[in-house]
């Protein structure tokens, strides 16, 4: 008995042994996980035997358990390492039959497909072309090819127009002007109500006649926001009454023309009263020679009172006693101006003030991209056509006046310093692109176009080349073609969609919040990344990412009745129960931790301790067996 005894000692002691042993030489193993045996004693049983009494029979291996606690994690140099941090295993196909590991050491085989060291393949969720996880389970495989250009579909901006900018195009409306004069056949009013009507409905009126002079009707009209207006007086001297030894009184004041040898002739004279007049107090006359007539011009509009006087100061009579010169020459005003804010009214149409109904309108300052002092604000991106070739897209931003209680800004859009307005001119060349943009009193925006979805489409744009040329890439789908919004998917023009319905307007510096396309050029592979879902990522020399596929991580109910089959993995079994699968980071599976290995779990100081007490209970079970022999020879001798 007792030999047996110390035999099923040794026998445990040995698995011990082995275990423990196993364990060590595994210290370093990428992914394995450290075991330990389970003993229970052993008796003899029947149905009469006294449990009392019973003497042990020896000692049996139960179970080899493993330990499933999670290994240390450290980083490697390898993209496609990963380590599960929590719960779960790598799901990998060898041939069709189906192993689950912790090692994620990986690699990409010359087919493409993710693989361990065993060439086992790694199983996950394939991503299509757009970069979306199809949620069904088979082969990880990366595309190492270049990504293919992808043509600029949508472009989203985010911007901030300053509210505080001004209106920098300048809209005059000129009208000509009547004089009230009632012994002017042609014109005679002797009276005029002027109403002078604001964007905000305000109106102000005025009221003239003929008795004032064009110096106080242009005071008059200056004095009003948005109007403005200026007088002036002319009256040309007939050059035969300028002569030497003459005299002349102007608005009062006399001018004598001094006689020979000092002013030989008319022509001297006319020069003499010339040069005295400008010289004079009368600062808002001026005297100009036009063709030998002596002109006199007042800027402000005053009536001028000329006559031709004798020695003594009284009007120079000629034969008949009829004066030579005596005139009183009315001003006149030269036109009224209006702003973009005001228009005008007259009580008596055309035959009071206003010598036309509708103004003449000049634009001045108006949007030229040339110009930087013709736009408020201005913002270039590229975008990209079905070649992948960049293009140069520039927004322009140019304030608007208010108008109904909207504020509004126009956006032009050029690409490549290029118009691409539809519809186009009938020449067939685009027309320039302009889109107003209209905001709420609170800085948000409200339409686009009158579109409240803050969308425009652009849909006259032939990609070129840097000489000028069409390049060969899809081109437009005018409006009248069939362009519309949303684009077609596929694409099969170069029409693109604005959004600009996070545009605002604040009282801030404009900035550039967000600018976003989903254009790109071609590009090489030139790294992977995985995120701590399992996700891969692939970056290309575009500077563009995109997701080629996710792993898929298993569970078991019961990890512990997995079966190892070597190389660091296991089979489920039917103790272990069913797998259940699922991408990294839901429900109890773990996270990924890229370019980092799980090291083994193995306690090195424990299992060195463990071989200690195993050879110990091995020393003692070998003494059982020993003492056993020597009691056994004792009895033998007795004969």
């Amino acid at each position: 008995m007792a030999f047996n005894i110390g035999l099923s000692g040794l026998r445990a002691s040995q698995v011990d042994l082995d275990v423990t042993g196993n364990n060590i030489a595994n210290a370093s193993t990428v992914g394995f996980k450290g075991s330990k045996a389970q003993f229970g004693d052993l008796y003899s049983s029947g149905f009469l035997s006294s449990g009392k009494m019973s003497v042990g029979s020896g000692v049996k291996v139960q179970d080899i358990k493993q330990s499933f606690a999670q290994g240390s994690i450290s980083g490697t140099q390898n993209g496609l390492d990963m380590a599960i941090d929590g719960d779960g295993f790598f799901v990998l196909s060898n041939n069709g039959q189906v192993q689950y590991s912790r090692a994620g050491q990986f690699s990409i085989d010359k087919d493409g497909f993710v693989v361990n060291s065993q060439s086992m393949k790694v199983q996950g969720y394939q991503a299509d072309g757009d970069g979306n996880l199809s949620g069904v389970r088979g082969d990880l495989q990366i595309d190492t090819d270049n990504l293919a250009p992808r043509r600029t579909t949508r472009f989203d901006s985010e911007v901030n127009l300053d509210s505080r900018e001004s209106v920098l195009e300048v809209i005059r409306q000129s009208y000509e002007v009547n004089a009230l004069d009632p012994s002017d056949a042609t014109n005679p009013a002797e009276e005029d109500t002027l109403t002078f009507t604001y964007d905000d409905n305000r109106t102000s009126e005025l009221t003239f006649n003929g008795d004032q002079q064009a110096r106080e009707i242009a005071e008059q009209l200056n004095e009003l926001p948005g109007v403005t207006a200026s007088a002036r007086t002319t009256y040309d001297i007939d050059p035969a009454l300028i002569q030497p030894d003459t005299n002349f009184r102007i608005q009062g004041t006399d001018f004598s023309i001094p006689g020979a040898p000092d002013v030989a002739d008319a022509g001297e004279a006319l020069s003499w009263l010339q040069d005295a007049i400008n010289a004079s107090p009368l600062n808002t006359i001026n005297a100009t020679n036009q063709g030998g007539q002596l002109r006199l011009i007042d800027s402000r509009g005053n009536d001028l009172d000329i006559s031709r006087v004798d020695d003594d100061g009284n009007l120079e009579l000629d034969g008949s006693g009829a004066a030579i010169l005596d005139e009183s020459v009315r001003g006149q005003v030269n036109e009224l101006v209006l702003d973009r804010t005001v228009t005008v009214s007259s009580a008596n149409g055309t035959d009071g003030l206003l010598a036309t109904a509708d103004p003449s309108v000049t634009r001045t300052n108006t949007f030229n991209p040339e110009d930087q002092r013709t736009y408020n604000h201005a913002t270039s991106s590229t975008i990209y056509d079905s070649l992948g070739n960049p293009h140069t897209m520039t927004q322009y931003f140019v304030k608007e006046p208010v108008t109904g209680g909207e504020s509004v800004w126009a956006m032009y859009i050029q690409i490549d310093g290029e118009d691409v307005g539809d519809p186009p001119f009938t020449t067939g060349e685009p027309t320039r692109a302009r889109y107003e943009l209209e905001f709420n009193s609170d800085g948000s925006i409200a339409s686009v176009d009158g579109d409240p979805d803050g969308q425009v489409l652009i849909s006259n744009w032939t990609p070129k080349d840097q000489s000028g040329q069409p390049n060969g890439s899809d081109g437009p789908l005018p409006i009248a073609n069939g362009g519309q919004l949303p684009i077609a998917d596929p694409p099969v023009s170069s029409n693109f969609a604005i959004n600009m319905n996070e545009t605002t307007q604040y009282g801030s510096s404009f900035g550039v919040v967000d600018q976003r396309q989903n254009g790109y050029t071609t590009g090489r592979l030139s790294g992977l990344d995985v995120s701590g879902e399992g996700v891969i990522f692939a970056r290309y020399s575009n500077g563009q990412s995109q997701n080629l596929g996710q792993v898929s991580l298993a569970t078991f109910a019961n990890a512990d009745g997995l079966s190892p089959v070597g190389d660091t993995n296991w089979v489920e079994t039917f103790e272990s129960g069913q797998p259940i699968f699922g991408a990294p980071s839901t429900g109890t599976l773990g996270s990924i931790s890229a370019s980092s290995v799980e090291e083994s779990n193995v306690d090195l100081s424990q299992e060195l301790v463990n071989l200690i007490i195993a050879q110990r209970n091995y020393q003692a079970n070998a003494k059982t067996i020993e003492t056993s022999d020597a009691v056994t020879q004792t009895i033998i001798n007795l004969r």
